[in-house]
């Protein structure tokens, strides 16, 4: 195979649930609790991220450190742009993994995000932005950034409309919701003029990070409150612990919420 013939699979009109895991993942290294020792395939949780479908290609939100192994495993051989949350090193630390995609584009890669992401970006992928003299080609990721803020805005054919939310009392991060189907993952409050955004949806992706209160996280108690606030017709959780075994949970979550699963696929109305 050479760098000008690229398999990947499908993902048109879908959304691809790439990892639903929280920072350290699930299983967390050294823990020997049932959930990361039980071996069931939907408590194995990679690092947050989603790709889209999208009319005019494949968007990806976030570049958690699992991307590379996130995107062999759905086979998503090409992303045609990045759409970024927030500047957290498990949304943000693979994205030297995007070094492939400029040989099948034929230009960089566009990211889409807000200045303090870019900020880290820059400091931490600084080898991208001022690389050494004469390296060869592929050698650092070639990259476009562009700044987003909390307008609507058209991207690969679709529209995206930017949600602000809150993750801890000192720090905002961004949902997206496309269509139907918005996407909030770490945040512990929406405030109201992002509630206002999040009318009639058919999916809702929502943070539940574990039982426990948490100080910049939902729980799964205070996301089924939100969930039942917002009034989706479908609501997954994702970012979540090994607080929170699959068959357990949701065998007791109410009609209509359950918990996402790395790979699980949703239709993009």
């Amino acid at each position: 195979m050479t760098l000008r013939q690229v398999f990947s699979s499908d993902i048109s009109g879908q959304l691809v649930m790439l990892g639903t895991g929280t920072s350290v993942g699930v299983p967390a290294v050294g823990c020997g609790c049932d959930v990361c020792r039980g071996g069931h395939p939907r408590n194995q949780r990679t690092r947050c991220a989603v790709a889209l479908g999208l009319p005019e290609g494949n968007l990806l939100i976030d570049t958690p450190p699992d991307l590379r192994f996130q995107l062999l495993r759905e086979e998503i051989g090409i992303i045609h742009a990045v759409l970024y949350t927030h500047e957290h090193a498990d949304h943000l630390f693979g994205l030297d993994d995007l070094r492939l995609f400029p040989f099948y584009l034929g230009h960089p890669v566009p990211i889409f995000c807000e200045q303090a992401v870019e900020t880290r970006i820059r400091k931490s992928f600084d080898y991208a932005f001022e690389p050494p003299a004469n390296l060869h080609a592929g050698a650092v990721p070639q990259l476009t950034v562009q700044s987003i803020c909390l307008e609507p805005f058209s991207l690969l054919g679709a529209q995206v409309v930017p949600l602000r939310l809150s993750h801890g009392p000192n720090f905002q991060v961004l949902g997206f919701r496309f269509g139907d189907v918005a996407y909030c993952t770490d945040t512990n409050q929406i405030p109201p003029e992002s509630l206002a955004l999040l009318e009639d949806l058919d999916v809702l992706i929502l943070d539940a990070l574990r039982e426990q209160p948490h100080p910049t996280h939902f729980s799964l108690d205070e996301a089924v409150a939100l969930a039942r606030q917002i009034g989706a017709r479908r609501t997954l959780f994702t970012h979540m612990s090994h607080d929170l075994d699959y068959e357990t949970t949701n065998a007791r979550l109410p009609a209509g919420m359950e918990l996402a699963y790395d790979g699980q696929r949703i239709a993009l109305s």
